[in-house]
């Protein structure tokens, strides 16, 4: 499955197509930044806007101080703090040194710190919090803790942006949903290729202006949103947190163009009575978990906004995409992006990749990676199918498939039935384990009253196969999500066996 020319303008040859010339994230950055100093391209709301001049005079400072208390290539710097420009001169400064940037999630707490520390052995960490600094130095004492000003003494000067695409740029650690996090290694390539195919696929200009509201250790907001605008050239606006008036409030005061959001994101922002104003922007993108189709629907009903949702992972960064201009089609993620081919495999059917974007492997895993990859195929561990018209759509995961009598039920599919009961806002489906069924497939639902689990078992039985039937409904407050939104399912078996 490689029919990534659906992406392309009209007048574009695929022949023609470059996405990696072997040159690093912060040469490209750098050429845009040294072309037009004056232009103004990071706002947040503390610091106002900054310019491509002064990002590269800072970041040049701060790579030099790092460099005097020892980096050097190949390093790894951990960073962690809200989202700021000074984050944001901290992160750029790591990749021109040439160093490897280690996003670490702000949520974390100490065991969650320690590890990642004990992991990736950093020289220096970036941090925010202060209680960080403690829980870092009792893990490893000789890790230099400062804050995101990288307030260090400042040492002659030393070479920037000599690192190739293939050095190592990232490590990005996974959400650790199945177990401890693993640190996916991506280089200069992998994220340079991927920014490049989104480039082409998503019509990106300099003339954009971004909303940017995602944390800045993920995928979606670093590798993506910001690495995204600073390699195209556009702007980007910084939001430390997501905040419904503050999103939109950004939209108008700098007339944006662009939004990337998570389904929580949009599903707050079309309850709003300003959602109408979505329809400003000529691009809303949404990821990192899946886009219900219902609120598809929804959000063009109320601001005529089709959101364009697309699928990719920490160790890929951006895989596959609805097209921008033909149809967004919802409950599917689209096409391969361009570099990207697709296949699926095995039964039930598992989404298999390769391309320049895909990651070198989990840092300091050697079995992991033999378990990761069948040939030069990444198993993404997700489970695929396509529709007549060749649309990917994500059905489940390979290991949260429920197996109930002999029958494979996908607990997507369940959930996407389910959503559309009256009383229920949000469900999941996980598979308890079971003496008769072997496993038994079960409903965890966030629902405005009391229900019964005949009626959740009735409702779902009018639609789908009976074996694909909830046996038990469990209401409660909140499905556990991780800081992008994502559905915690280990979490919710955790009840079941607790």
């Amino acid at each position: 499955m490689s029919n990534w020319h659906r992406h392309l303008p009209d007048q574009m040859d695929p022949a023609n197509i470059e996405l990696t010339t072997g040159e690093s994230l912060p040469a490209v950055w750098v050429s845009h930044w040294q072309r037009q100093p004056e232009r103004k391209i990071i706002h947040d709301p503390t610091a106002g806007w900054v310019s491509a001049g002064d990002l590269l005079d800072r970041s040049a400072v701060i790579a030099r101080r790092l460099a005097n208390v020892g980096v050097e290539q190949g390093d790894r710097v951990l960073l962690s703090a809200a989202s700021s420009i000074e984050l944001v001169a901290a992160h750029t400064a790591v990749l021109r040194l040439g160093a490897v940037a280690v996003p670490t999630n702000g949520a974390y707490r100490a065991d969650e710190v320690s590890h990642v520390v004990a992991d990736a052995r950093p020289k220096v960490a970036i941090v925010d919090q202060p209680e960080w600094t403690e829980w870092i130095r009792s893990c490893d004492s000789t890790v230099l803790v400062t804050d995101p000003s990288v307030d260090l003494e400042e040492g002659s000067n030393v070479r920037l942006d000599q690192v190739e695409g293939r050095a190592s740029a990232l490590i990005g650690y996974t959400s650790g949903t199945t177990g401890r996090p693993k640190g996916a290694v991506l280089s200069h390539r992998n994220l340079l290729s991927s920014v490049r195919a989104l480039e082409i696929a998503w019509r990106w200009q300099p003339e954009d202006l971004l909303v940017l509201a995602l944390p800045l250790f993920h995928m979606h907001g670093l590798g993506v949103g910001l690495h995204g605008s600073l390699a195209v050239g556009a702007q980007a606006v910084l939001l430390p947190e997501f905040d419904v008036t503050a999103v939109f409030d950004a939209i108008n005061q700098h007339e944006a163009s662009m939004f990337f959001g998570v389904p929580t994101m949009y599903n707050r922002l079309v309850e709003s009575p300003r959602a109408p104003e979505l329809n400003r922007l000529r691009l809303c993108v949404s990821g990192s978990a899946p886009l219900a189709a219902d609120l598809h629907q929804r959000i063009y009903e109320v601001s005529g906004q089709r959101v364009l949702e697309r699928y990719g992972m920490t160790e890929t960064v951006m895989l596959v995409s609805n097209p921008y201009e033909e149809e967004r089609r919802p409950g599917a993620v689209g096409f391969p992006l361009p570099g990207v081919e697709v296949r699926l495999k095995g039964q039930p059917p598992e989404i298999q990749v390769k391309g320049p974007n895909v990651f070198q492997g989990y840092w300091e895993r050697p079995e992991a990676n033999e378990e990761a990859f069948d040939g030069d195929w990444f198993r993404t561990g997700d489970l695929g199918a396509l529709d007549v018209d060749g649309y990917l759509s994500i059905v489940g995961r390979a290991k949260e498939l429920i197996i109930s009598g002999g029958f494979n039920v996908y607990p997507r599919e369940v959930e996407d039935v389910i959503s559309q009961h009256e009383a229920i806002r949000e469900c999941a489906v996980v598979g308890e384990t079971d003496d008769e069924w072997g496993e038994a497939v079960v409903a965890f639902v966030v629902a405005d009253r009391d229900l019964e689990d005949d009626e959740i078992k009735n409702f779902v039985g009018e639609r789908l196969a009976d074996y694909k039937r909830p046996q038990r409904t469990y209401r409660t407050d909140a499905l556990p999500r991780n800081a992008l939104g994502k559905v915690q399912k280990h979490r919710l078996k955790e009840q079941l066996t607790g």
